[in-house]
C-alpha cells in the first residue's frame, strides 16, 4: 500500500494493513497530509461527519490493571460509569505509556486491530447505525474506511450503549 505521497506506508500503518489483510478484509489504509489525531481533525481531513469516526480509547481497570478498549463514535463521550458496570470494576483513562505497552500504538493513532495483545473490546452501538465508518490506522495521519460489519468482525467486540 502507499501513502498520500505515493510512498510506502509507515511501519505502524503497514502493521495495521497487515492485520486487516490477515482477517481477509478489503479495507485499505491510507496516510493523509492532515492530522487525524482527534475525531474532529479526522472528519475534516477525510471529509466525513464526526460521528463516522470510530475513535479507539483505552481504559485501565483500577483493580485488575487490565486494558479495556472502547471504540466509540467520534460524536460520543464514553460514560465511564456505564463502562465500570460493564467490566465490573472502576476504570480510568489509560496514560500514553500504558496505551503503547498494551496496543503497540500511540494515542491519536490507535486502530481497532493489530494490537500487541488481545484486549477486551466494547463497540459503541451508535457506530452500527452508520453505513461508512473511518478508523485510525496506527499513526495520527493514517485511517481506513470500514463498515459496521467489518468493525464487529475485526474486533469481536461487544456492542453496547456507551454514552
Amino acid at each position: 500500500m502507499v501513502s498520500f505521497m505515493g510512498t510506502p506506508l509507515s511501519e505502524s500503518a503497514q502493521k495495521v494493513q497487515d492485520a486487516i489483510n490477515r482477517l481477509g478484509l478489503t479495507c485499505e489504509v491510507m496516510e493523509l497530509p492532515d492530522s487525524t489525531r482527534t475525531a474532529q481533525e479526522a472528519a475534516q481531513a477525510i471529509g466525513c461527519r464526526v460521528e463516522q469516526i470510530a475513535k479507539s480509547l483505552v481504559f485501565q481497570g483500577r483493580k485488575s490493571n487490565r486494558p479495556i478498549l472502547v471504540i466509540a463514535s467520534g460524536a460520543n463521550r464514553v460514560n465511564e460509569k456505564r463502562l465500570r458496570d460493564l467490566v465490573s470494576e472502576p476504570v480510568r483513562k489509560a496514560d500514553a505509556d500504558f496505551v503503547r505497552e498494551h496496543t503497540g500504538y500511540a494515542i491519536g493513532g490507535i486502530p481497532p486491530v493489530g494490537h500487541t495483545q488481545c484486549i477486551e473490546t466494547f463497540l459503541d452501538e451508535d457506530l452500527l447505525k452508520l453505513g461508512e465508518i473511518w478508523a485510525a490506522a496506527g499513526t495520527p495521519h493514517a485511517v481506513f474506511k470500514l463498515t459496521a460489519e467489518d468493525l464487529v468482525k475485526m474486533t469481536q467486540g461487544k456492542v453496547v450503549p456507551i454514552t
